[in-house]
């Protein structure tokens, strides 16, 4: 056999049945038998195997060994590693393929290169039917390791613009560290999708059929991409428990699994501003306040209530459309200049042009836009951030007042629109030479001695500020 699964839950078992369709002689495991069974019922006449036990797995798998985990991040893929390392030898490869955070990858890596195995941190993206029909793929440790299963890779991956959507993006934790930031995007995206829901609802008072429309136009544009696609679709579906749409039934509390919280936490660390990714989380959380809200509606009361849009309907939602572009611009501005950030601090050498061309297919964010953002790099590989390109400047610019005036509209419907508020933000404090921080450095300087620069002559300085 190819390669060995450990996990077979819905991703490794359709991930591997993936490999399979595709010629691959590949085997699996899971604890669960149940799994197993799945797996070899739902492959049936392809050449793959079920293994009752780990020792099983790694018996069927030709050396030097490849195995794959697709088990949940942390302890259990700790625990996987302790029992999987002592029956390896060297030169046998290890992928890890669940969303592990990139310091851990990095300190299992360290360990078990000392034992002379090989390890690959994976980010994969695309979901269920992705797994199944071709995800886009994130790899990245030693490059003898990805040459390895290359052709395996490339042939299960989904294809766009002619080429695989898949590729060695850099050393260590590299594709753990992409991953963890597409999924960054991801979140943004959907926040800024959620909040012009919102408008539509209840800032304009449409109904779902009609929210779908707009969805689906949109889609069908410049804003064309998985979740616009899946966004339309969802607003078509009806409820067959209640007899309603489907998404009147969805409480709505978002989760989340943790990436887009280390998104951010990895943009403070490395001082990079990334305000919309920063919201999305921060709304998250805040939906997950659903009782402590429904007691602050009754506490802290609207003085005129939820207002309606009172202007032309059919203007403001093209400016809503003109306006989720250029927020989406904003936050693929943002994870991008973070992983570029992250490649100078870690070592990544990361081609944002690559990473751009792997998400065109099989991810979750693949959207029209990345074919820009494609071009954009290729224009300029050194480009510090997306905004500063030309093309995709004018994308922006173009697009600003509609931005500006659904701004405008949210705060005076009351509709709450952060992820809108913090692009607009974002755009108008990058292109700003100047800011009010000389302020805070007078106020730092003033209670605590941290000294200020000056704009007239080199050093730093410090002033008595309670002295006449």
């Amino acid at each position: 056999m190819e390669l060995g699964m450990i996990g077979l839950g819905v991703m490794g078992r359709n991930l591997l049945l993936n490999m399979a369709d595709h010629g691959f002689p590949v085997a699996g495991y899971d604890q669960d038998p149940a799994k197993v069974e799945a797996l070899l019922r739902e492959g049936k006449g392809l050449d793959l195997a079920g293994a009752d036990d780990l020792q099983g797995l790694l018996a069927g798998l030709r050396a030097p060994r490849a195995v794959m985990l697709l088990v949940p991040a942390g302890a259990p893929v700790d625990a996987v590693l302790g029992e999987l390392a002592p029956r390896l030898g060297p030169g046998d490869l290890i992928i890890d393929s669940g969303n592990s955070h990139f310091k851990d990858t990095d300190r299992r890596g360290a360990e078990l290169a000392a034992r002379g195995l090989l390890f690959m941190g994976m980010g994969i993206s695309g979901g269920e039917n992705g797994a199944r029909r071709g995800p886009s793929m994130m790899p990245g440790g030693p490059p003898e390791a990805y040459q390895r299963v290359r052709p395996l890779l490339e042939a299960v991956a989904a294809q766009a613009g002619g080429s695989p959507c898949v590729a060695h993006v850099g050393p260590g934790s590299a594709g753990h560290y992409v991953k963890m930031v597409h999924n960054g995007i991801e979140y943004a995206l959907m926040e800024l999708i959620a909040e012009s829901y919102d408008l539509m609802k209840r800032g304009l008072g449409m109904d779902n059929a009609g929210i779908r429309r707009s969805f689906q136009e949109w889609s069908e544009g410049g804003l064309g991409g998985y979740l616009m696609e899946i966004t339309a679709a969802i607003f078509a579906r009806r409820d067959t428990l209640a007899g309603q749409d489907l998404i009147d039934a969805v409480l709505g509390v978002a989760r989340q699994n943790g990436t887009g919280i280390w998104t951010s936490q990895s943009a403070m660390e490395l001082q990079v501003p990334a305000p919309t990714i920063d919201q999305a989380v921060a709304q998250r959380d805040l939906s997950a306040l659903d009782r402590e809200r429904e007691r602050a509606g009754h506490a802290l009361p609207r003085t005129t209530g939820l207002r309606r849009y009172d202007g032309d309907r059919s203007v403001f939602l093209v400016s809503l459309g003109q306006a989720l572009h250029a927020g989406m611009v904003m936050a693929f501005a943002q994870g991008m200049a973070l992983l570029g950030a992250a490649s100078e601090r870690y070592g990544y050498q990361l081609d944002l042009g690559t990473v751009a061309r792997i998400w065109r297919g099989g991810c979750i964010i693949r959207a029209a836009l990345l074919e820009d953002i494609a071009a954009a790099y290729a224009r300029d590989p050194a480009l510090a951030n997306l905004l500063l390109d030309p093309d995709l400047a004018r994308t922006v610019l173009s697009r600003e007042e509609s931005l500006r005036a659904v701004v405008c509209a949210g705060a005076r419907t009351g509709t709450p629109i952060p992820g809108l508020m913090s692009a607009l933000a974002y755009l108008d404090s990058y292109r700003s030479p100047w800011l009010p921080a000389n302020l805070i450095q007078a106020q730092r300087d003033c209670f605590g001695a941290h000294t200020y620069e000056r704009v007239d002559r080199p050093g730093h300085f410090h002033t008595e500020w309670e002295q006449e």
